[in-house]
């Protein structure tokens, strides 16, 4: 029973994603981002007991726009202050919840507003 428990273990081990690990390409919108697994905090990676997660791209440090000069947004993304949905912004409202925010494929999405819109030059 001891053998069996181990073995479950290691088997689960060595399916454990690694840092830097490919995890797909999402394109949509004209653009290609490439998700890799990684750590979003310094904490996780030296924690034992954290896997390596699927890393979205950080649109608010480095903002990405379409085409036609709408930004990007991840689901998860903290809610900015051009905000619009059922319920009254909090610390903890995500893009996901927002009216303006459009899905695109899998966390991805782009935002609506105008008020974000980049205008082309």
């Amino acid at each position: 029973m001891l053998d069996e428990r181990i073995q479950n273990d290691l088997s689960v081990t060595e399916l454990a994603h690694k840092e830097g690990d490919f995890y797909k390409l999402i394109s949509t919108c004209g653009k290609v981002f490439e998700l890799r697994y990684g750590y979003y905090e310094e904490c996780d990676r030296q924690n034992p007991l954290c896997n390596p997660v699927v890393l979205y791209p950080d649109f608010l440090k480095e903002p990405v726009y379409t085409d036609c000069g709408e930004p990007f947004a991840t689901m998860v993304q903290d809610a900015c202050k051009c905000y619009r949905g059922e319920t009254k912004r909090t610390l903890n409202t995500t893009c996901a919840e927002c009216q303006y925010f459009q899905h695109c494929e899998d966390w991805i999405g782009i935002c609506k507003c105008g008020l974000r819109q980049r205008k082309n030059e």
